[in-house]
């Protein structure tokens, strides 16, 4: 997956985060945080660097696949939340969602060995009944015809978490 629905979701979850929070960030710096948050799971592809297997535990859709790393995720956003006097509980909820949501797209896709959603209860990988989404092309592979539909389909896919994270909020005052 090239990505762009879990930065979809990172922007729906600024937007919903922003609602009635106050926030030291600017709109799109909170995107920014919220769609990092949202691809954290895919920092499981560094282990391949360590001679780490895609199909290995550690690999990539394993661990940081679960919802046991969706849950320490948000332990650490609840810890940041309550250093920094934020409204800790909810966005602890929101980065468990945001995280969760990650490994649930990706069991969408039709491609690669499903995720180890739950882990470490089993190490058995998951794909969803259906998989519409289409696995995007790695690396520079990515810039070809093949890799430009992936990401039409993704972004046909995510036009309702777009629609939400980019409608206008109207809380704006009309000018006389």
């Amino acid at each position: 997956m090239p990505s762009i629905s879990h930065v979809a979701i990172g922007f729906a979850a600024s937007r919903f985060n922003r609602k009635n929070s106050p926030t030291v960030w600017t709109p799109f710096g909170a995107a920014v945080v919220w769609s990092t948050i949202s691809l954290l799971p895919d920092l499981d592809v560094v282990g391949s660097r360590f001679g780490i297997r895609y199909e290995d535990t550690w690999g990539h859709r394993g661990v940081t696949h679960s919802f046991a790393f969706a849950v320490v995720v948000a332990l650490a956003v609840y810890l940041f939340g309550r250093l920094a006097k934020f409204r800790a509980v909810k966005m602890a909820l929101i980065a468990l969602a945001v995280v969760a949501s990650h490994a649930m797209l990706d069991t969408f896709t039709d491609g690669g060995y499903g995720c180890a959603l739950l882990w470490p209860f089993s190490d058995k990988r998951i794909f969803a009944p259906w998989t519409p989404i289409p696995v995007a092309p790695m690396g520079l592979a990515f810039l070809s015809a093949e890799g430009l539909r992936v990401a039409g389909v993704e972004i046909i896919l995510s036009l309702p978490v777009l629609a939400y994270a980019f409608w206008p909020s109207g809380n704006r005052q009309k000018s006389r």
